[in-house]
């Protein structure tokens, strides 16, 4: 018998990579999203678009309870990509309220599966969204469903910022640039999840095939765009004024800006997997087809680890 899976996160960046995946296994997909219409369409950084690959709709947003209460009927099984990184949402609404929304309606439903997509290290981390992803994957833990709980090092999209700054002539990094980390594209750990969905609960530190510092991954954004390496190395108390003035500006700045910072100093890899190589995807991004959809990756310098989830639908 097909199975019916849930996609929480669909129309995000790692979220329509799982949902093509899942579609080309076989498995029936229900997705969420706020907009069907910019569903259908392809989403950033080259990932799919959704047209033809899901069989139901919900939509609605994820944060209204009327939309979570009975979202899992009907469902087999439960995968969610759901976070927010640089959007204005509360993280904790998000990463922790709306996904444990879902997890409570997956119980009630007995579906034999939930797989949550976390950050590598997110235990360490101090900002909220590092600490709104810990406390869900936690509860989720502790859940009589069997749980599956994956932790990428980071995303190739994450990285992009780089291509930005390569473009302008220098790049930023963190005292030596000797942070080590094993980005992994979208596709590879869409591949990665769906392979485990079946299996028994657990957790898994993945990463790319390829590990590089940080100052290595410069040198690849600067060769895709054709142009001398020029990095600047910022010293770690410029990088806690820095923590501190944001935190004085906004709750949302303060977040985003611990919430990249840390991912500089903290070494991320995971199992390596996958076929798709960093150097190849700034190729790709660096294309003059690209310039326009990197150009619009607005945010902090990209730190060496992944947002862990996709922004809200």
């Amino acid at each position: 018998m097909t199975e019916t899976i849930l996609v929480i996160g669909a129309t995000g960046y790692l979220g329509r990579h799982l949902v093509s995946e899942l579609h080309a296994r076989g498995y029936r997909i229900t997705a969420l999203a706020r907009n069907r219409e910019r569903a259908l369409g392809p989403g950033p950084f080259g990932s799919p678009a959704l047209a033809g690959l899901v069989d139901e709709w919900v939509i609605g947003d994820v944060t209204n309870p009327a939309i979570t209460d009975g979202i899992c009927d009907d469902v087999d099984r439960v995968v969610s990509s759901l976070g927010v990184t640089r959007q204005k949402s509360d993280p904790w609404d998000i990463d922790f309220t709306a996904n444990l929304a879902v997890l409570r309606d997956a119980e009630r439903s007995a579906v034999r599966s939930f797989g949550y997509v976390s950050v590598l290290h997110s235990e360490t981390g101090t900002s909220l969204t590092m600490r709104a992803k810990t406390a869900f994957a936690e509860t989720a833990s502790r859940s009589r469903i069997p749980t599956q709980i994956f932790k990428p090092s980071g995303y190739f999209s994450d990285l992009t910022d780089l291509l930005t700054m390569a473009r302008a002539g220098m790049s930023l990094h963190l005292g030596t640039g000797e942070t080590r980390l094993n980005p992994i594209h979208g596709a590879d750990l869409a591949h990665f999840i769906v392979d485990r969905v079946p299996d028994a609960p657990g957790q898994w530190d993945v990463g790319g095939p390829d590990i590089l510092t940080f100052r290595q991954v410069e040198e690849l954004a600067f060769a895709a765009v054709g142009k001398k390496p020029h990095s600047v190395g910022v010293p770690a108390p410029v990088l806690r004024s820095a923590e501190w003035i944001a935190d004085r500006m906004s709750p949302r700045v303060g977040n985003l800006t611990r919430f990249f910072s840390e991912g500089l100093v903290t070494d991320a890899v995971g199992l390596p997997t996958g076929t798709h190589r960093i150097a190849d995807y700034f190729r790709e991004q660096a294309a003059p087809a690209s310039a326009d959809s990197a150009s619009d990756h607005h945010g902090p310098p990209s730190a060496p680890r992944a947002s862990g989830a996709d922004p809200v639908g």
